[in-house]
Parts: structure tokens; C-alpha cells; sequence
């Protein structure tokens, strides 16, 4: 740590601030465990009271869209599951339908109901993995922080299992592709979709006594972190984030993709737009994703698991030259993929757009006049991923 005088701060009006105080400048992370990844951010302090935030990301930078741009078309899935790192079967789908609005390509109607199967799967292992990683940042004193984490990652297995069931992997998949999907449902997929998704829901209540409704949980959440409407969506913020500002939008229903037009989803928002909003709208996403599986578990139609036309070489798949922007809704809000294809079966340009790296452009705005233990919070409550903010 070193000490420094400087008070540029164009966030904050430092009225409150004592002008001959000396700040701290706290380097917070990029080896720490609350930065879930390598990311650091420069707080400068007046005591434990931030006064400025200053985030830097980068640490884990692949040059994932550079290499997208040597691979031919087909190569790339397995490249892209590694971004969002919680949510592959996201970072498959969004890269994918892509390729597919642009080929004009059509996917058979089961493939895209078991591609909606496996976004809201993939959202409850999402959203486990957030709660049990959250009330751990919060610390001990949350009383049960460290078993509530323990029993998050134990229901979050019963979905890796599923997954596992079809494709044969626990996590990074490979199963989105071309046109629809590698890998179709195993005879007896149902039965255990259904068994995973009673244990979970049974104990889904007990997980929300032992945050939402305990006292230290509301005291380190709630009115830390504000933040507003206008500036969530000025900065690109999306998913739980923006939507504990109130602001009623999910891709999934306002631009559907997938069966999504007709699996109709209950958009869940919460005012307050602070630590305890965020995590009150994902666990109204967890018992909605649930009941979506279950709507659909039954009514998955029949056929073909993918609409394009074998070739002997896959790799010659060719993309007929324009650029199109597709979106989905992820656990974390608007996963995008801008390509610009030239004819070739390999991409002239393919740009990510990460929610995760959206929500953290937030931080400069909402650390300061908060504390250090808070910083812990907030930036837990925005469940970054540091795979899909680097790149």
C-alpha cells in the first residue's frame, strides 16, 4: 500500500471529505478471493471509506476473438465455452446463432426447445453457484455462510449430471453447433430432470431463509450498492443487475430466440437496485428456471436435433459474405456475437459482447462512499465472470 494526495474523483462530490486528509490507495486484488478471478481494483481510501474506485481488467485476456478469426466456423464452439466459464452451454448458444441467422439456416424445432432446456439448466447451476460464492464473500459472520456455499455446489452437481448425461461432459460441452445440436436426450433424460428439480426447489426455500430472510445478510445488502435506472442502462448494464433497478427487460421475452416464443418466461425485476435487489431478482430467476424446466421436460417435440446438411469436410462450411448482431439472455444478463463474414469458412470478424464486463463499468460509480468490507459485496452481487470480461 502507498499513500497518495490526489482527489480527482468524477463520480462523487468529495464535499464530505476532509481536503487536508491523506487517501490510501488499497490495491484490492488481482490475486484475491473476492475478485472471483484475476481482477483488481485501485480503491483510494479516507480511512475504511471509498472515496474513488478505479477497476482494471485484462489479467486474463486469451485474444479469444483473434483466434476465432483463424479457426474456421465449426472449430469454434469448444473455444468459446471457456468465456463465461459458469455458463457454457450460453457462450455455445450465443456464438451459434450467429452463424445460423447469417446462413439463414433453419433449426429443427426440438433442437431449439432442448437448446431452451438446457439455457434455463444451465441458469439454475449459474445462479447456485452465485448464491454459494456470495454468502461466502459476506464472511462468517453471516452465520452458515461457508455450509450454505457447501450445499449450493452439491444441488449444482445434480445439473452437471444431467449435462453430463447427454454430452458426456461435465462442463465444457461441445455440444451446440451448426444448425442445432451434436448430442440428442438419452432415453430416461426426463425421470432425472425431474428428480434433480424436486431436490433443488425443495431446498431452494431454506437457501432464501438463510440469506434473504436472515439479518446480517440484509444489513451488508441492503441500500449498499445502489444503483439507479438511468445510469444501469446508460453504462449497458443487463440481466439481475439491471433488473434489481426496476427496469423490466429480459431477452428472452421483449426479443425471443430459441423455443423462447413459445415457453413464455415471467420477467422478474425488484426495486432498490443495491446488493440485496440483485440477489433478491436471482433467486426469483432460480424457482422461474425451474418452473420452465418443467413446462418443457415433457413437451420437447420430436425430430431431427439439427437442420444442416451433412458435408464431408466441415470445415469448408462457408458463411456467404454480411455481418449480423445476435443476443441472448444469460445468467448475467446480454451475451452478444457481431460477426462480419467475407465468404470464406473462416470469420473476417467475430466481437463478444460480455455482460459481465458491462456490469463491472458500474464499480467507479457505486464503490464510492461506501466501505471496503461493501466493495466485497457489491462486486460479489454483480457475479462477474472473469473469463467473458478479458476475453
Amino acid at each position: 500500500m502507498s499513500r497518495v494526495t490526489t482527489r480527482v474523483n468524477p463520480y462523487v462530490s468529495l464535499d464530505a471529505y476532509d481536503p487536508e486528509a491523506e487517501l490510501m490507495l488499497l490495491h484490492f486484488g488481482p490475486q484475491h478471493p473476492s475478485t472471483h478471478g484475476v481482477f483488481r481494483m485501485d480503491l483510494f481510501l479516507d480511512g475504511e471509506l471509498i472515496v474513488k474506485a478505479v477497476p482494471y481488467c485484462g489479467y486474463l485476456h486469451r485474444a479469444v476473438e483473434k483466434l476465432c478469426e483463424q479457426l474456421a466456423y465449426v472449430q469454434l464452439t469448444p473455444i468459446v465455452d471457456k468465456n463465461d466459464y459458469v455458463a457454457p452451454m450460453t457462450n455455445e448458444q450465443a456464438l451459434n446463432l450467429a452463424f445460423e441467422q447469417l446462413l439463414k439456416l433453419e433449426v429443427p424445432r426440438r433442437a431449439r426447445w432442448m437448446r431452451t432446456l438446457f439455457a434455463e439448466l444451465q441458469r439454475i447451476a449459474s445462479h447456485l453457484l452465485w448464491l454459494g460464492t456470495f454468502t461466502l464473500d459476506l464472511g462468517g459472520a453471516l452465520g452458515g455462510g461457508s455450509s450454505l456455499f457447501l450445499h449450493c455446489f452439491r444441488e449444482r452437481e445434480l445439473i452437471l449430471d444431467l449435462f453430463e448425461e447427454v454430452t458426456g461432459a461435465r462442463f465444457h460441452y461441445n455440444t451446440h453447433t451448426l444448425g442445432g445440436n451434436r448430442h440428442d436426450l438419452p432415453a430416461g433424460f426426463a425421470p432425472k430432470v425431474k428428480a434433480a428439480l424436486d431436490q433443488i426447489a425443495a431446498r431452494v426455500p431454506e437457501y432464501e431463509a438463510m440469506s434473504l430472510g436472515n439479518r446480517i445478510f440484509a444489513e451488508r445488502t441492503k441500500g449498499v450498492g445502489v444503483l439507479d435506472a438511468g445510469l444501469a442502462l446508460e453504462l449497458g448494464v443487463s440481466g439481475p443487475a439491471l433488473r434489481a433497478c426496476g427496469v423490466d427487460h429480459d431477452l428472452r421475452r421483449d426479443a425471443p430466440f430459441h423455443a423462447y416464443d413459445e415457453v413464455k418466461v415471467k420477467v422478474v425485476t425488484a426495486t432498490g437496485g443495491d446488493c440485496f435487489a440483485r440477489a433478491a431478482v436471482r433467486f426469483g430467476e432460480l424457482e422461474e428456471s425451474i418452473r420452465l424446466v418443467r413446462e418443457m421436460i415433457d413437451g420437447i417435440p420430436s425430430g431431427p436435433i439439427n437442420g444442416g446438411k451433412p458435408v464431408k469436410l466441415p470445415v469448408q462450411t462457408k458463411i456467404p459474405p454480411g455481418q449480423i448482431y445476435a443476443a441472448i439472455e444469460t445468467p448475467r444478463g446480454e451475451l452478444g456475437t457481431y460477426l462480419i463474414a467475407d465468404g470464406t469458412q473462416f470469420p473476417y470478424r467475430l466481437k463478444i459482447r460480455p455482460p459481465s464486463l458491462h456490469n463491472l463499468s458500474a464499480l467507479p460509480y457505486i464503490l464510492p462512499g461506501q466501505t471496503v468490507s461493501d466493495a466485497v459485496a457489491i462486486l460479489g452481487s454483480l457475479d462477474p465472470i472473469m473469463g467473458e470480461v478479458d476475453r
